[in-house]
């Protein structure tokens, strides 16, 4: 007990309230869910088994100890590891702003913090790019061509826009889109990269890009493949 971790799971649209079902079931009260878009190739969906690209994006916070459950209910009553199951992830929490938070997004009382450690050698990253809107083309086509085989879009809403310039050197959109790509950590610099140098700052996309280290995965199939 005590390493926390955000839980981000990645399905069809269709199978989104299948998933939230096994999530309340599995004792996470407290899931917060979105819409999202899939930018894979029709090649990758045939793959996939994929019909469509239209994605709920589930969040939830939880214990290790949770996500091992989780992570055998997923693959054993939803088959996430099968063509077309969808992804699920976790990303190791640094903290969490107050007790109160804390005990709302665990639904417990108590929670016990183990020491911190130094996190290393993950087999994923979760690279996040956020954009002006009307560029995934640009971001994707990028990111295809470093070795990234798709990613999920996210519509969001950017604030304090007048500091950008002073800070980036660019005027921003306030209307954004958030593209979640998880690679392999061997390929992430050159996605990051790509990114950057074809929708970065200097073009018209104003992409922004950062990673952060997913420490265990469900689903993944043509990735492992």
């Amino acid at each position: 007990m005590g390493k926390l971790y955000l839980t981000t799971t990645i399905v069809d649209r269709k199978n989104g309230m299948k998933y939230a079902k096994l999530y309340k079931e599995s004792g996470l009260a407290v899931t917060f869910m979105t819409l999202g878009a899939g930018t894979a190739g029709s090649d990758v969906l045939d793959y996939l088994g994929l019909e469509a690209t239209e994605k709920t994006v589930i969040f939830t916070v939880q214990e290790e100890e949770g996500w091992l459950a989780l992570k055998k209910e997923l693959r054993r009553k939803l088959r996430i590891d099968a063509p077309g199951g969808g992804i699920a992830f976790i990303i190791p929490l640094s903290s969490i702003g107050g007790k109160k938070t804390l005990q709302f997004l665990l639904t417990k009382d108590e929670y016990q913090k183990e020491e911190e450690s130094v996190l290393k050698e993950t087999a994923h990253e979760l690279i996040i790019v956020i954009a002006n809107r009307g560029y995934i083309e640009l971001v994707m086509d990028a990111a295809r061509g470093a070795g990234a085989y798709g990613g999920t879009v996210l519509q969001a809403k950017g604030t304090g826009m007048e500091h950008a310039e002073k800070f980036m050197g660019v005027s921003l959109a306030a209307e954004k889109e958030m593209i979640f790509i998880v690679s392999k950590t061997e390929q992430k610099n050159s996605i990051m990269k790509a990114v950057m140098e074809q929708a970065g700052p200097d073009s018209e996309a104003k992409a922004i890009v950062f990673s952060l280290p997913v420490t265990d995965t469900a689903g993944l199939r043509l990735i492992e493949d």
